[in-house]
């Protein structure tokens, strides 16, 4: 009878083992060492983590980029070898620079001109600038087709010195910006002593590569 009894035992024992799938055979073998250890075991194989005698499935398929810290800028802008039609489409639906402070008519005068030194001259020579050098800013759609967005605002007059402030993106290097500007404006004012920024910081790389 004990043989008999030893027999019909095995033979329900292999019964329930094969009733197992492999990946949950693997759990049953591992699940004891992972469960004293407290550690993560891999079945590569079959994508499975172990852990504390448990099994997940390893899914890829809700992963994504989240950081809601970093603003990416996804437009995409023109090539600058690009027709100024598609580079003026492009711009056409990105929001232009505006002009703080002065909304009068540009005076336009030639470099060697004598100008009083003025508010109302300033804004007006400042608003020429930004037509006759262009190129340097975002108030066209074609500039801010190809990711132009740069603009440039009289803040104050102190004394002699005009103090002015840069703001979006620009191709050329701030102060490189700033110094055509200065330039434009004493070729015109000639009063003007200097021309700075309101903060130092706007003539860096980084002001610039974090505008809009």
């Amino acid at each position: 009878m004990g043989f008999h009894r030893r027999k019909t035992l095995a033979a329900m024992f292999s019964t329930i083992i094969l009733s197992f799938s492999p990946p949950t055979i693997d759990a049953f073998m591992i699940a004891p060492t992972t469960t004293k250890t407290n550690t993560k075991s891999i079945h590569s194989s079959n994508a499975f983590i172990i852990s504390n005698s448990k099994l997940y499935s390893s899914d890829w398929a809700d992963f994504a980029y989240d950081d809601e810290d970093e603003d990416l800028d996804t437009t995409t802008y023109a090539d600058e070898n690009d027709s100024q039609e598609y580079k003026a489409e492009i711009g056409r639906a990105i929001e232009a620079p505006t002009v703080e402070g002065y909304d009068g008519e540009p005076i336009f005068t030639p470099q060697g001109s004598v100008l009083p030194l003025t508010v109302e001259n300033i804004q007006g020579v400042l608003a020429a600038c930004r037509v006759e050098i262009g190129t340097m800013f975002g108030y066209t759609d074609e500039n801010r087709g190809v990711g132009i967005t740069g603009a440039v605002d009289f803040i104050d007059l102190d004394g002699p010195i005009v103090i002015l402030k840069l703001k979006g993106r620009f191709w050329h290097q701030r102060p490189t910006v700033l110094a055509r500007v200065s330039s434009y404006l004493i070729g015109r004012i000639p009063e003007i002593v200097d021309v700075i920024v309101d903060d130092p910081w706007e003539l860096t790389d980084e002001a610039n590569d974090m505008a809009d």
